[in-house]
């Protein structure tokens, strides 16, 4: 998929340049949503992206449920990017969670999923697909998360969304990033100078 506006490879600012070394550095290449939306947003709303990524490290629901939280709403609104960045991640940092992340649109009747992660991923579905909840939805939530694990479920949903929405409505898509995460350390970091 080819954005709507051009990448800039050459982003004006030391701070942005500092971004896209670090992010060549990790995943081999500058992200589509770096190059498209941020080289051209005042720093405060990459700046404010990061913060998201930071207070995500904050969170007490397991680091497991809220990847599968993501992947839920990222493949309900195809957002290519975030759904190959989610699948990077699990590559390289969890990979117990591919096999759910390979079965999360049949996660209601799947046997890899707790009724627990059915819980949060339905009211991921619920609330991306119908921008509500119902109340059984709710209950159901209720029964095995606490008050603040719910919230940071909801978290989750409305921020993912959000980077989703950002990403489709510039045609920004995947990255390959999975494929980028299989090649040796060398190739992948060969070309990581600030432009």
């Amino acid at each position: 998929m080819t954005p709507y506006l051009a990448p800039i490879d050459r982003p004006k600012g030391v701070i942005l340049k500092l971004a896209y070394w670090f992010m060549r550095r990790q995943f081999g290449k500058v992200p589509g949503w770096l190059t498209v939306f941020s080289a051209r947003m005042p720093l405060a709303y990459t700046t404010w992206m990061g913060k998201v990524y930071r207070l995500n490290n904050k969170l007490k629901l397991s680091p497991d449920t809220a990847a599968l939280v993501r992947a839920r709403v990222d493949s309900i609104n195809t957002c290519t990017w975030c759904m190959d960045a989610g699948r990077w991640y699990a590559i390289n940092k969890a990979p117990h969670n591919i096999p759910k992340l390979d079965a999360i649109n049949e996660y209601q009747t799947s046997p890899l999923f707790s009724d627990e992660e059915r819980a949060a991923l339905d009211l991921a579905t619920e609330l991306t697909e119908q921008k509500h909840v119902s109340p059984g939805t709710f209950e159901a939530l209720a029964r095995h998360y606490s008050e603040r694990e719910i919230c940071e479920i909801d978290w989750l949903v409305s921020t993912n969304h959000l980077f989703n929405i950002n990403n489709l409505g510039l045609g920004i898509g995947s990255d390959g990033l999975c494929d980028i995460s299989r090649r040796p350390q060398s190739a992948a970091s060969g070309s990581a100078g600030i432009s």
